[in-house]
C-alpha cells in the first residue's frame, strides 16, 4: 500500500489513460489499482478535504469515491448518530465502502465497526485508518444477508447500540435501482435480525427515495426522517428506526452551511400531520421580499409548515414560494434558502415581457405554476442567461400570473 500510495503521489497529475498504456515501465506497480487511486482522489478533492490532503492514503475503487459522503454530510450523521445513542455509544457500520462515515462515527462513538463486502476496500480501510491514528475502528469484511450466522455471531460480538446502513443502489449489472427490497443489502429483510442485536437502526437512502413510501415500507419503527441539503442540493435522507417506537416520524429538513459543522445546520422539524392540518396564508399584497425554500424544505414537504413555522404568507396554494416583509426575518431565512428584493411586480402578459426584457437583456429566469416553462419564458423576454436579477413567472392565488424581478439579497 505503501508503494502505490508513493507512485499516485508522484504521478497524479498524468493522464491515467497514459499510465495504463505505460503500465511495462512499472512492473513493480498494480497499475489498474495506482490509476483508481489518482481518480478516485480527484473526486475527493472538494468533497473529503481532510482525506485528499493525506498523500498517504488508498482510494481504490473509484465508484465508492464517487458515492462516499462529503465531509459535512458525514460529519452530520456523525452528530446525529451521537444524538440516538449517547455517550459511549457503539455503532456498526455494515456498508463500510470507502470509510468516510465510519472515519466521522469514530470521532463521536467509543466504538465503530466497519464492514465492507469487497475485499479490496477492506484492505485499504485497514491502511486508511492506521495512517489516520485511528484506533477505534475494528474492520471486517462479511457479505450482509438475511440469516447469516456470520453477521449474527460478529454483531453479537460487538454489541452496537446503532447499525448503519447505507445500502448500494445499483444491481449486480450497475443498473440504478430505487425500491429499497432492490438495494443491497435488503433492509426490509434484515431489520428483524437486525433488531435483535440493537435497538436502533439508521439508514441513509438516496434523496430521490420517496419518504411516505419508505417510511410506510419500513414500518412503524421509523421515528424520525432527515431531509439533508448541502450545496444546494439534496443529498441524502437518514432514517432513524427505533424498535421500540411505535408513535409515528417527524421530518427534519436540514440544510447545512459552508463550513458545517463548525457553523451551525438551519433545521425545522414538522410531522406529515402537521403538514397536512396546517393553514398557511395567502400573501394579499405583493412586496418586500421573495422566499424560495433551500432544497431540504422542498424535498421533505414542508409547504405549509414553511409559511407556519416562519409566519410567511404563500404566494398560493400551490406555489410554494413566500412574502417577506420583515428585513430582519428576510436575512433569517437566508440560512433555508434563497431570498430576493422584489424590485417589480405586474401582471405577466405581452406588455410586461416586452418591458421587463427590454430592461433585463440578461436574467435568470424561473416559471412555477404558470402556463410557461422557464424556457419558454426566457424565450419570450429573450434574455440570455447572467446578470444580477432574476425574473420569476409565478401564480398568485390573490393577484393571478405574475412578473416578478428580483435581486438575490
Amino acid at each position: 500500500m505503501d508503494k502505490i500510495a508513493a507512485f499516485v503521489q508522484e504521478h497524479i497529475a498524468d493522464d491515467t489513460a497514459k499510465l495504463i498504456l505505460s503500465r511495462s515501465k512499472w512492473p513493480e506497480i498494480d497499475m489498474d489499482l495506482a490509476v483508481a487511486c489518482i481518480e478516485s482522489r480527484k473526486k475527493l478533492k472538494n468533497k473529503v478535504q481532510d482525506w485528499f490532503c493525506r498523500p498517504e492514503l488508498i482510494f481504490p475503487v473509484r465508484l465508492s469515491a464517487e458515492q462516499c459522503s462529503s465531509s459535512a454530510t458525514a460529519a452530520y450523521k456523525a452528530r446525529f448518530a451521537a444524538s440516538i445513542g449517547g455517550k459511549g455509544f457503539r455503532i456498526a457500520d455494515l456498508t463500510g465502502g470507502l470509510g468516510v462515515d465510519s472515519w466521522y462515527f469514530s470521532q463521536y462513538a467509543s466504538q465503530v465497526l466497519y464492514n465492507e463486502m469487497q475485499e479490496v476496500l477492506c484492505k485499504a480501510a485497514i491502511h486508511n485508518f492506521k495512517s489516520l491514528n485511528t484506533e477505534n475502528i475494528n474492520v471486517s469484511n462479511l457479505k450482509i444477508e438475511p440469516e447469516s450466522e456470520n453477521l449474527h455471531q460478529i454483531l453479537t460480538d460487538f454489541r452496537p447500540d446503532i447499525v448503519f446502513m447505507d445500502p448500494a443502489r445499483r444491481s449486480e449489472t450497475g443498473k440504478k435501482v430505487f425500491l429499497i427490497e432492490d438495494c443491497t443489502p435488503d433492509v426490509l429483510t434484515l431489520r428483524s435480525d437486525i433488531f435483535s442485536h440493537c435497538r436502533h437502526i439508521l439508514l441513509k437512502l438516496s434523496p430521490m427515495a420517496d419518504i411516505t413510501m419508505a417510511c410506510s415500507r419500513l414500518g412503524a419503527t421509523c421515528r424520525e426522517v432527515r431531509v439533508v441539503a448541502y450545496g444546494g442540493e439534496c443529498k441524502e435522507l437518514l432514517i432513524w428506526m427505533d424498535k421500540e417506537w411505535k408513535d409515528g416520524y417527524s421530518i427534519m429538513a436540514a440544510e447545512l452551511p459552508h463550513g458545517y459543522p463548525a457553523k451551525e445546520a438551519a433545521a425545522i422539524t414538522f410531522t406529515p400531520e402537521d403538514e397536512r392540518t396546517a393553514h398557511a396564508d395567502i400573501a394579499a399584497e405583493i412586496k418586500g421580499f421573495l422566499f424560495e425554500p433551500g432544497k431540504s424544505l422542498t424535498k421533505a414537504g414542508a409547504f405549509n409548515a414553511t409559511s407556519v413555522h416562519f409566519q410567511i404568507p404563500k404566494l398560493g396554494k400551490s406555489t410554494h414560494y413566500y412574502i417577506v416583509t420583515d428585513e430582519g426575518k428576510a436575512e433569517e431565512l437566508k440560512k433555508y434558502g434563497k431570498v430576493f428584493k422584489i424590485l417589480s411586480c405586474q401582471p405577466l402578459d405581452k406588455r410586461s415581457m416586452k418591458e421587463v426584457g427590454k430592461a433585463y437583456p440578461k436574467a435568470e429566469v424561473s416559471a412555477r405554476n404558470i402556463s410557461l416553462t422557464s424556457d419558454a419564458l426566457r424565450k419570450k423576454l429573450g434574455c440570455a442567461s447572467g446578470g444580477d436579477v432574476h425574473v420569476f413567472g409565478l401564480k398568485s392565488d390573490a393577484e393571478g400570473s405574475l412578473l416578478m424581478t428580483c435581486r438575490r439579497i
